[in-house]
């Protein structure tokens, strides 16, 4: 089964390092489709004469890629489409993959009303009118074939700003124009070029059975090339304070969801949901300690259930870099507000804590930093390095951000050699922009391709009763598990205000048994769900058991 996935917008180099990961993990076949932010991508035989202005002058990066071709645009309005697909060993098989691509393309525009799509002789791609007069170039295409795996793809041109093209000699060639599907006369929307790439991709390269996943369009759509003032500002790894939770309502009408059909926040638990205050000296040791050493703990401000149950035992999770979070993720209960600078010795009072409560694991995280430049990785390092050497014999794990996929500040991170490396996707591919507007599903599956590339042992975390469904947890479980990670945690939402994204559903503790199964059956080497489980729930036991299993997942 072809397991195909739309995006939304993605960074190049997120996309990068998350075709990578699923390079590496050969059981799955799949097929990216996305957008990217405004790129000039250099191919392995690239002219640089080709290149005729300096990219940054008009708001484009520029990335070298290991792809085959010249230089190529990518940019809003353009579907990317990245088959990530066991080919069949045979002689010529790259210009036979390629001729295979470059027909499911020419069969998609077919469907769409674009008749006169085709071959040119001697030029790869799809063409608009290849025997006529003024043959134009729709859909670039360059891939790269390993180890029979295939990676990149193809870039159709659906609505782009055609202009962008004009700054380079595209793919080499000087003497053709490009064109796109809306110059050529057609107003059909990305929706429904995407949809009909999964089908017909799913007949060409699979058993004709796909599972598709989408992040949504309704936060994209527009008639230009370029995003609404208002959705600029919602748009991942921006350096703000992200729109306030009171626009939750907005957000859940533009991606379709009607809060009717949800549970009211004064809806009775379940027996199972109902923890028990423990309030012990185990407890009040915890609660001293964090408060003689001025430290926040995000089992207080995240109002976890486990506080009692895990302070009880001795372990808390440290949150560092201030109490206020740049972001607005409509499930969290921290605060939203404009931080307050780091402070320098955070790091050692946290590694002092850690010594006093002789703990054996500890477990460290952190509010969004958006405002600073590493998004707070220099911190989680500092961190991190402190209690390996005031105390060196206890295990750390860090539950990070994205730093909106920057990889010098990620490598802060990864350098300092964290004993568990945790990333929380927090929900399905569907929800992501209602859940978590300043976030998005393909980073945060690349920070934790980035990690395990790093040679970490990788965690996520998903979130049940949100109104996902179990196809879609499934999915999830399976992209965490096709990227590398070792642990996964899932476990019930509990709504912490009536300003926050309603529950749905409670997920009954046998449902939660079938999700690790599923989880597993993947092959993540320990998935820890029911309803109580938090991140950093079992956090110690979870490590523990996978170390001990050998189960880690090796790329």
């Amino acid at each position: 089964m072809l397991q195909t996935r739309w995006l939304g917008r993605v960074w190049y180099k997120d996309a990068q390092a998350l075709q990578r990961a699923l390079f590496a993990s050969k059981a799955e076949q799949y097929l990216l489709l996305l957008e990217h932010p405004s790129v000039y991508t250099l191919g392995v035989r690239t002219d640089l004469k080709n290149i005729l202005i300096d990219p940054a002058s008009v708001g484009a990066e520029m990335i070298r890629t290991d792809r085959g071709g010249d230089v190529t645009f990518h940019g809003p309005g353009q579907l990317v489409g990245y088959p990530i697909l066991n080919i069949r060993d045979e002689v010529d098989r790259t210009p036979k993959y390629v001729h295979r691509l470059e027909q499911v393309i020419i069969d998609v525009l077919g469907e769409l009303g674009l008749d006169n799509a085709g071959r040119l002789e001697g030029y790869p791609g799809v063409w608009v009118d290849p025997k006529g007069a003024n043959p134009r170039k729709i859909c670039a295409i360059g891939v790269k074939i390993t180890r029979n795996r295939s990676m990149h793809g193809f870039a159709l041109n659906v609505n782009t700003d055609l202009s962008m093209f004009g700054h380079i000699i595209p793919c080499g060639i000087a003497d053709k124009p490009v064109t796109s599907l809306e110059k050529e006369g057609s107003s059909v929307s990305m929706e429904d070029v995407v949809e009909k790439f999964a089908q017909l991709s799913s007949e060409a390269f699979d058993d004709g059975t796909y599972l598709h996943q989408s992040v949504g369009f309704k936060r994209y759509e527009r008639s230009g090339g370029s995003l609404p003032r208002a959705e600029k500002a919602a748009f991942p790894g921006e350096n703000r304070v992200t729109e306030h939770k009171s626009n939750l309502s907005k957000r859940m009408d533009r991606s379709g969801i009607d809060a009717g059909d949800f549970l009211t926040i004064s809806s009775r638990k379940p027996e199972w949901l109902r923890a028990k205050a423990n309030m012990g000296p185990e407890y009040r040791d915890v609660k001293r300690t964090m408060r003689k050493f001025s430290l926040v703990t995000v089992c207080e401000e995240a109002g976890c259930p486990n506080i009692f149950e895990c302070w009880a035992d001795g372990t808390a999770t440290f949150m560092i870099n201030g109490e206020n979070c740049t972001r607005a993720c409509s499930f969290c209960l921290v605060e939203t507000n404009h931080p307050a600078p780091l402070d320098p010795m955070e790091p050692t009072r946290v590694a002092n804590a850690v010594k006093e409560m002789n703990l054996s694991y500890a477990v460290v995280t952190a509010v969004a930093r958006d405002d600073l430049p590493d998004g707070g990785a220099g911190a989680f390092a500092a961190t991190i390095n402190e209690i390996r050497r005031i105390a060196p014999e206890t295990q750390v794990e860090v539950l990070i951000s994205d730093c909106k996929g920057d990889s010098t500040s990620l490598a802060k991170v990864f350098d300092a050699r964290p004993d568990v490396l945790n990333h929380n996707l927090e929900t399905v591919a569907r929800l992501q922009y209602v859940v978590r507007p300043s976030a998005s599903y393909a980073r945060s599956l690349s920070v934790l391709a980035r990690a395990k590339d790093a040679g970490l042992v990788t965690k996520s975390s998903l979130i049940a009763g949100m109104g996902e469904t179990k196809e879609e947890l499934a999915a999830a479980l399976r992209d965490l598990a096709s990227v590398g990670t070792d642990i996964v945690t899932i476990g019930q939402y509990l709504r912490p205000t009536v300003n926050h994204f309603p529950v749905a559903r409670w997920i009954t503790p046998e449902e939660f048994c079938e999700l690790v199964k599923i989880g597993e059956g993947f092959g993540i080497g320990h998935v820890e769900a029911s309803p109580m489980v938090r991140s950093s729930y079992h956090a110690k036991s979870s490590f523990s058991m996978i170390a001990n299993s050998g189960h880690l997942i090796q790329v």
